[in-house]
């Protein structure tokens, strides 16, 4: 747009924006210039509705003469904790230009003012290599960290992949050869990096526009990994009715209102000169009415002047308005509609990978309340112990007749492993296992597991750090559950019984012990 102040551009640079950093800056550039901006997204997720708010924004900026960068950030993408292969990110890289021009297109902003990139096409160049080390040699893990917050998916043992990605962000600013980035205020933290660690390098700090996150459907931010919270570039009219019928649109509330917000950063912004913006009703209430300004609109639904299925019904109309030619293209379009489906084949079913953690065991305290000799084994023992069931103690067949006097058996609080599947020993069902701590040379020992003395018979024992799982009901045999856990059970130097390092605990913190054996392990 010719003939416009630099102040008329500041405006329509700056407007509904969340915020901005060095508006001095700004100012100064566009006194002078115009400004030049780059606007990145990782090609992860299909591209949803909401990506509207940023392209409404960039027409904003065409509009006050920016000169514009699309970058698609296929090496972000791959980065951020490895949701795609690369052959999959290139047919997404594909997808992501396909549909961002023909969003753009529907908008009605020129494509001949835009520059397109692909990261991998300078990202992997020697100079921009060569600064990404010396980015590593002056950023902090702790700095690393926090940039990506919000941005990277954060796990407990974070991926080196994943702290580079701030540092890559910042470097596209001098490669880019931009003034400013724009972004969601999800990446304020690292805009802030950039501006901390570029002038590190010798680079100038940039300017960098923020839009606010908002919300989807469900009134949470919209997510293109969460089918309910938003409505896909791809849609038809029918799904569009569905998913916005179901959308969260309380009356009143203007604050978690993704309905709302798609109204005041798409469908206004993007109006032209005296369209007004029509909120269709019956005649019993009042029928239609129409509004100039959205902070007008606001004012209605915040009075309940307006119906929140009145509100739906208008925005149905204005989306279905922005789909259709983007329906069209790719409808029409062979090698367009087979994209669609390579970049975001439907995901296979993963086969379950059941986790081996010992909080599948039910171990418990058990109280021996009768203990006899195997008749016909001279090495086990028939025990009776109470382990707290409401079926009343259990048969327990143990291989300690050997090692523990039958005297010192009666009456004894002991720790059992109580989801074993039942068992037949010489002719006698065992429903459990004593667990005792075990030792092969120089002569064979074997001592019961002691729980505190204060413990009651059917308290949990757990070990520590993995007190929040269920016990399977029956430990499968087939599965070795046991077996695989087992390998890590044992009695540490300082006499106490431990798994990978990790106590046995009662519900009241008690240690479970071995009276004499020390490093040995628990069978």
């Amino acid at each position: 747009m010719s003939g416009l102040t630099w102040e008329e551009k500041h405006h329509l640079i700056t407007r509904n924006l969340s915020e901005w950093l060095g508006d001095e800056k700004l100012k100064t550039i566009l006194k002078q210039r115009d400004l030049k901006v780059y606007w990145g997204t990782a090609t992860t997720g299909r591209p949803h509705v909401g990506y509207f708010t940023p392209m409404s924004k960039i027409a904003d900026f065409l509009r006050a003469g920016v000169e514009v960068t699309i970058l698609f950030a296929d090496l972000h993408a791959y980065l951020d904790n490895m949701k795609a292969p690369w052959d999959l990110l290139a047919l997404r890289v594909q997808y992501y230009e396909a549909v961002i021009k023909a969003m753009l297109k529907s908008i009605g902003v020129p494509l001949d003012k835009l520059k397109f990139v692909k990261g991998s096409d300078y990202q992997l160049s020697k100079e921009y290599t060569l600064d990404v080390y010396r980015l590593s040699s002056l950023v902090t893990e702790h700095d690393a960290k926090k940039a990506g917050a919000e941005v990277v998916k954060q796990v407990a043992n974070a991926l080196l992949s994943g702290l580079l990605y701030p540092g890559l962000q910042a470097l596209d600013e001098e490669y880019l050869k931009v003034d400013a980035q724009f972004g969601g205020v999800d990446q304020r933290k690292i805009f802030t990096f950039s501006e901390k660690y570029l002038p590190m390098l010798g680079y100038e700090k940039r300017v960098h526009l923020m839009n606010p996150m908002i919300p989807g459907l469900t009134g949470a931010k919209m997510s293109s990994s969460e089918e309910d919270t938003k409505i896909d570039l791809l849609d038809s009219a029918a799904a569009v009715k569905k998913k916005l019928k179901k959308a969260f649109c309380e009356p009143g509330n203007i604050t978690e209102n993704g309905i709302l917000a798609f109204s005041k950063h798409v469908v206004f912004p993007l109006m032209k000169g005296g369209e007004k913006y029509v909120v269709k009703r019956s005649e019993e209430f009042g029928g239609d009415i129409e509004f100039d300004k959205y902070e007008d609109l606001e004012t209605a639904f915040a009075e309940q002047v307006i119906h929140p299925g009145d509100l739906k019904g208008a925005v149905e109309i204005y989306v279905n308005r922005l789909l259709d030619p983007i329906r069209k293209e790719f409808e029409q379009d062979p090698k367009l509609k087979g994209l669609n489906s390579k970049a975001y084949p439907p995901p296979q079913k993963e086969k379950q990978i059941e986790e081996i953690i010992p909080s599948r065991l039910d171990i418990r305290v058990g109280k021996v309340v009768e203990v006899q000799k195997h008749p016909d084994a001279d090495a086990l023992y028939v025990e009776k112990i109470d382990l707290g069931d409401s079926s009343g103690p259990r048969t327990i067949v143990s291989g300690l007749a050997n090692y523990v006097p039958l005297k010192e058996m009666q009456d004894r609080l002991v720790v059992v492993l109580a989801n074993l599947k039942p068992a037949n020993l010489r002719g006698i069902q065992s429903h459990g296992m004593v667990l005792c701590a075990s030792v092969e040379e120089p002569t064979k020992k074997v001592e019961p597991l002691q729980p505190p003395s204060d413990s009651a018979a059917g308290d949990k024992v757990l070990v520590e750090g993995y007190e929040n799982g269920s016990p399977d009901e029956v430990l499968n045999p087939k599965k070795k559950v046991w077996d695989k856990l087992q390998a890590d059970f044992a009695v540490n130097g300082s006499g106490e019984a431990a798994w990978s390092g990790n106590l046995l605990l009662t519900k009241n913190g008690g240690k479970i012990t071995s009276s004499t054996l020390k490093n040995v392990p628990i069978k």
